[in-house]
């Protein structure tokens, strides 16, 4: 099966990253949940127990969207983080578990004693 997107477009305000597959499904992804579930080893590491958490998101913007061959975009954000390569089957993972996602990394923040703000500890 190959359901390929069909529109990828990035808000106004440059914290939406909005992707429509060709089946019809679409999803409007924040920056903060691409930026801090970003598939780069930096952030994922290589291996379960190696994820990193990332604070201080909150106000993260896409500054770019580029094109990786027909399988997938690579995302700069404005703290120049660009080394992710988000499929087409990860952004629509994210898109449909993207809130138990979040909620996670919530999670871990607040056990970490961190914050979505920029600078700040809980």
């Amino acid at each position: 099966m190959s359901d390929w997107p069909s529109e990828i477009r990035l808000s106004k305000d440059r914290r939406t990253l909005h992707i429509t597959f060709e089946s019809g499904e679409s999803h409007a992804l924040p920056a903060e949940l691409l930026r801090v579930e970003s598939p780069s080893a930096e952030v994922q590491g290589h291996g379960p127990t190696q994820k990193q958490t990332v604070a201080g998101k909150r106000e993260v913007e896409i500054l770019k969207v580029e094109p990786v061959g027909h399988y997938a975009v690579r995302l700069t954000f404005d703290d120049m983080h660009d080394t992710g390569i988000y499929g087409w089957d990860y952004l629509r993972e994210l898109g449909r578990d993207g809130e138990a996602k979040f909620q996670a990394y919530l999670d871990d923040l607040a056990a970490k004693g961190l914050s979505r703000e920029r600078g700040k500890r809980v």
